[in-house]
């Protein structure tokens, strides 16, 4: 009986345990969004896909940013092996009132269990145009 216990105690170590797999790693192709000239007051949203090209589920802890005038979000939140998601990301270019022009950026930072790369960051570049006139 030791014996047979040993083989397949071998064999299962040898062969791997299912769902015993590498790590997961994300992947944002686009990490930078010019949003060019956007008219102060103008909300602009935009979809950036989310990948996962490593081995096991990437999980997305929290997504955060550096200013309350940026949201975003992350769906779904656990991306499978070679899977995708979308982070949403909606910008509201009036949200310091209407005097604020000229060039700004915004950073979102997510936070994911991939242990190579546990926060990335996807920066958003606008130039903030004066309000147009009623």
């Amino acid at each position: 009986m030791k014996k047979w216990l040993s083989l397949m105690a071998f064999i299962v170590l040898a062969v791997g345990l299912p769902g015993c797999s590498g790590p997961p790693q994300i992947s944002v192709p686009e990490a930078s969004l010019a949003l060019g000239d956007v008219v102060n007051g103008e909300i602009v949203t935009r979809e950036v896909t989310v990948q996962n090209v490593g081995e096991s589920d990437l999980i997305i802890k929290t997504v955060t940013t550096s200013c309350g005038c940026t949201e975003a979000a992350v769906s779904p939140m656990r991306i499978p092996r070679d899977g995708r998601g979308t982070l949403t990301i909606r910008f509201d270019s009036g949200a310091h009132g209407p005097d604020l022009t000229g060039q700004l950026i915004r950073q979102v930072f997510i936070a994911t269990n991939d242990p190579q790369q546990p926060e990335i960051v996807v920066e958003l570049e606008a130039n903030i145009l004066p309000p147009s006139e009623p």
